[in-house]
This record gives C-alpha cells, sequence and structure tokens, in this order.
C-alpha cells in the first residue's frame, strides 16, 4: 500500500459495516482491489461490547476483532488506518484524507457510523467527561475507574443504561440522567421502559427522568458533578454521556450527495445520488419496508452487515434489494433483551409473560398486526416472533398473551 494509490473499491470506514462490504465483496469472488480506510489504529472490531463485556473487563480486544489479521491479508484487503476522510471528489473519483494522501477508487462504500453527540453547554469537554464509541473512549474511561466512586450518566438509550449496568455491578455510585420521561423512550413501548427503570434502581442506581442538563461542573479543570436546570448538582467523579450520534457524512454532503446531517440518502441497492458511491450503517438513510416504507436510520449491527451484503451484490454484477428484517440485542445485568421488527407507530402493546418473573415479551401492534417485539430473557419468542413480523400476522390479542400458547403457532 502506498499514499495516492487506486482501489477498485475504496471503503471508507472499518466498523462492522466497512469490514462486512469487504467479506461480502470476496465471497462474492470479486477479484479487484479493496482497501478499507479507517480513522482509528485498529484492525475492524465489534462495537456492541464495548459498552458491555469489553467495559466490565470479561472480554479483551483480541476477541472484539471480526477477523484475524491474516484474513485481511490472505484476502488482499488493504487496510489504510489511522486516517479520516476529509473530502470526496466525485468527478476525479478520489479521497482525500487528514495526513495528505488521496485515494482513488472505481467505486466507493461510505460506510463511516458516526461521531457520539456531544453537549453543548459549559464543561462538555473537562477531563472525566467520555463516551463509548471506540475502544479508546473505553480504554480512556477504564483507566479512570480507580480513582472514581460516583458516576453520572448522561441518556437513558441502550448506550447509557449498558454503561451504568456495568459500573454499578463494579459498585459505583451510578445516578442516570434522561431528559425524557421514561428511559428507552424513543426505541421502546412504556412497560419496557418502566421494567428497566425499576432494574437499575434495584442495583443501586438513581434513575432521574425529565431532568435538563445546565452545565458540567468542575474543580481544578475537571468534570466534579453535573449541574440541572433546576440549580441542583449531582456529584460525579466521571461523567459518561451517551445522547445519540450524528452521523459522519459532512464530506459526502460538501460533494453534492443528496442528505443532510441527519444522514446521507441512499437506494434500494444502498446507493447515494453520487455516481458509484454507495453508503451503509448508521450514516445511511434508506426506506425500510419494516417501517411502513419510512426513510430512516438504524443503528445496528445488523443494519450494517446486510446493507453491506447489498453493496457488495451490487457491485459484483449480482444486485438485489436490500429487504432485511430489523433486529438488536442488549444485555443490562442478567437481563437479555433481543428485540425484532421496528415499533415505530405501533398502535397497541400486547404483554407476553409475567414481567414480574422477569422473562416476558412485548408484542407491538399496528392496525391489528404485528411489527415488532421486544424481549427480555424469553428467547424462544425472539426466534418464533420473527415470522410473525415478516408475515405481518394478526392474531387474537388474548391468544396472543398467553405465554403457554408458542408463537410459531400463530403464523397465519
Amino acid at each position: 500500500m502506498t499514499d495516492n494509490a487506486h482501489y477498485d473499491v475504496l471503503i471508507v470506514g472499518a466498523g462492522h459495516g466497512g469490514a462486512q462490504a469487504a467479506i461480502a465483496l470476496r465471497q462474492a469472488k470479486f477479484a479487484g482491489s479493496i482497501a478499507i480506510l479507517g480513522d482509528e489504529p485498529e484492525l475492524p472490531y465489534e462495537r456492541p461490547p464495548l459498552s458491555k463485556d469489553y467495559l466490565s473487563g470479561d472480554k479483551p480486544f483480541e476477541r472484539l476483532l471480526i477477523r484475524p489479521p491474516t484474513f485481511w491479508e490472505e484476502r488482499q484487503v488493504a487496510m489504510l488506518l489511522g486516517r479520516r476522510a476529509l473530502r470526496v471528489d466525485p468527478d476525479a473519483r478520489t479521497v482525500a484524507t487528514d495526513d495528505g494522501a488521496t485515494f482513488g477508487y472505481g467505486q466507493l462504500i461510505w460506510a463511516t457510523g458516526g461521531a457520539p453527540r456531544r453537549l453543548s453547554c459549559s464543561g462538555h469537554d473537562l477531563a472525566g467527561v467520555h463516551a463509548v464509541r471506540t475502544r479508546a473512549d473505553v480504554d480512556r474511561l477504564v483507566g479512570e475507574l480507580p480513582g472514581t466512586t460516583r458516576v453520572a450518566v448522561i441518556g437513558g438509550g441502550y448506550i447509557g443504561l449498558e454503561a451504568a449496568a456495568v459500573l454499578a455491578k463494579a459498585d459505583k455510585q451510578v445516578t442516570v440522567l434522561e431528559a425524557l420521561p421514561r428511559v428507552l423512550a424513543r426505541v421502546a413501548g412504556e412497560p419496557l421502559s418502566r421494567f428497566y427503570e425499576a432494574e437499575h434502581r434495584a442495583h443501586g442506581a438513581d434513575v432521574r427522568l425529565g431532568v435538563q442538563v445546565a452545565c458540567i461542573a468542575e474543580t481544578d479543570g475537571r468534570a466534579c458533578g453535573v449541574t440541572l436546570a433546576d440549580g441542583e448538582t449531582v456529584a460525579a467523579d466521571m461523567v459518561i454521556v451517551g445522547i445519540g450520534i450524528e452521523p459522519a457524512v459532512a464530506p459526502l454532503l460538501a460533494a453534492g450527495a443528496a442528505g443532510d446531517g441527519a444522514g446521507v440518502d441512499v437506494d434500494a441497492r444502498c446507493r447515494t445520488s453520487l455516481p458509484d458511491v454507495f453508503a451503509i450503517g448508521d450514516c445511511a438513510r434508506h426506506a425500510n419496508a419494516f417501517a411502513d416504507g419510512a426513510r430512516l436510520r438504524l443503528e445496528s449491527v445488523q443494519n450494517a452487515n446486510d446493507q453491506a451484503t447489498v453493496a457488495a451484490k451490487a457491485i459484483a454484477g449480482t444486485p438485489v434489494d436490500y429487504h432485511a428484517v430489523p433486529w438488536f440485542w442488549s444485555n443490562q445485568y442478567d437481563l437479555r433483551l433481543q428485540t425484532v421488527g421496528l415499533s415505530i407507530g405501533h398502535d397497541a402493546v400486547v404483554v407476553r409473560g409475567d414481567i414480574g418473573m422477569r422473562s416476558f415479551s412485548l408484542v407491538y401492534l399496528r392496525a391489528g398486526r404485528v411489527i415488532a417485539l421486544d424481549c427480555v430473557n424469553a428467547t424462544k419468542d425472539y426466534v418464533q416472533g420473527r415470522a410473525l413480523v415478516v408475515a405481518g400476522a394478526a392474531p387474537d390479542p388474548a391468544r396472543l398473551a398467553d405465554a403457554g400458547v408458542p408463537l410459531k403457532e400463530m403464523v397465519a
């Protein structure tokens, strides 16, 4: 590999989507040159364990690698690591990086994901304020844990709650600060939100809802707490911010790609409006059949991997449209949440099983049809429920609520 080299396929982004794109291209017998350009120094690695097993120390980094180093060498995938893409020239078909290099491409796959959304208040950049997005983020956080007693987690989404669970288990005093009236408000129904709020409180976390952050309090250049809009300061030796991501699409938008700060627009084959430029994963806004055709971004490994395969097949000459069932998971304490489908726009929720037994499912309906399930310690429901989502099944709600009746018997 040399600077200013040309590749038949240049993949920008070394996360799940970028790695899977290269894997799928070689599986499709694509014989051209491939390179992955990533802004981190590491080979492609799994991101979900960062807020779970890696943060807790239960899984070393080597076990996070998506493939071993020899895999990429054997398949002749060049790794351009520790470089950030700054500019895309769709006419010259080049990508310029922050170290002054320029790489040419025949076809470009943009798989950059996003950067953690930062607080806009004063103190957001103090020492002791952390995100959980990269290995380096978590390594810095873990390095400060020995001197940390109190942790404030800003944001009650999955990343914030997963980190809170790990730190509560490590005997830290954890306070979760959520601006909305419930945790997981954007992604789950109220019964699931209330369940997880109760679980975190039972494990010693202080979960505060409907609170606004005014600023990060400071002592000697370091965060010492979170000051709320009502004037109270929640004392903290460490602050973790988990308030979503900002899609990393600025170079594509500057090059004229359709989209905006909320994502770059792609068609059913993950093509952007720029010639021979694809976008996949967290940064790509697409029409999703499981959201009634609404255009959205999905931040999940499933979406990144499946879109990567769609882009690779288009490049390899065997095009298919994207039509993958969304799924997601979250581990908190001894709870395994598995989600299939998208609950966006649901108008009814059926509770299946006993929430008090910590093994149950929420089945989301729209106009009587199943559109999604959230399954907590209920893997059988998750596996069988997928068919209900795909079929748009409309089972009797009373039967649906009976955990003694297998879901596979309700597919019309």
